[in-house]
């Protein structure tokens, strides 16, 4: 399976608490909710098709419990996200929690190495295994360089502190643009795959300006 990190972020980088107040109060945040007052009636199209490629799924502690709590009673035939999210296979990060914790259905608690568990689950057959939210889990795969595919839903909005995907720790990486479209209510839609990190500059040669990059930049 593919390794994907799906992620709603604000303008300057915030992942943190999009859906409510008091999702994700942590570190003072108060701002939580942003992402609401933009759900337009494409939303379902875009993030739907997140899901049509879920076959297990990978969540930290934090963002497992807080799932877990709402997402079982969405119980509606027609939602395609808690149909995905109800029946397919759930990986939980974490040394604290015991497996009478983990009830929501096909939940398994990964302890250990994590690195060499994402790994395995990785070889499994499938389309993606997937992460949503789980903003610091998301960091260490990305450092370790796992991701296969990140797919972020940008929103015209700024929050300031919070939690963030791209820290100052992350690694410099390069990222081809897969897809990119705009919502209805102005949300960026992007789809990137990482690529080697590359950089270069501007010279002027015989009066005219000349970008060079560096060996290893894509073509």
């Amino acid at each position: 399976m593919k390794l994907s990190v799906n992620m709603f972020m604000t303008l300057d980088g915030v992942v943190q608490g999009p859906g409510g107040a008091e999702e994700d109060p942590s570190g003072g945040f108060t701002r939580g909710g942003w992402a609401i007052p933009h759900i337009g009636d494409d939303w379902g199209r875009v993030v739907g098709g997140w899901f049509d490629r879920t076959d297990a799924l990978l969540f930290g502690r934090f963002t497992y419990q807080l799932m877990a709590a709402f997402w079982p009673h969405v119980t509606d035939p027609d939602d395609q996200v808690a149909a995905r999210l109800n029946t397919r296979p759930k990986y939980v990060v974490s040394g604290t929690l015991a497996d009478a914790d983990a009830g929501w259905a096909g939940s398994t608690v990964l302890r250990g190495d994590l690195l060499a568990a994402v790994r395995e689950l990785k070889r499994l057959p499938g389309d993606e295994l997937q992460v949503h939210g789980s903003a610091r889990l998301a960091r260490t795969l990305h450092a370790a360089g796992l991701v296969d595919v990140y797919r972020l839903l940008v929103f015209p909005v700024t929050v300031g502190d919070g939690k963030r995907l791209f820290d100052a720790q992350a690694p410099a990486t390069g990222f081809r643009t897969v897809s990119a479209e705009t919502t209805s209510t102005g949300v960026t839609s992007l789809v990137f795959e990482p690529v080697p990190f590359t950089a270069g500059g501007v010279a002027v040669v015989d009066g005219r300006e000349e970008i060079h990059v560096k060996e290893g930049a894509l073509s």
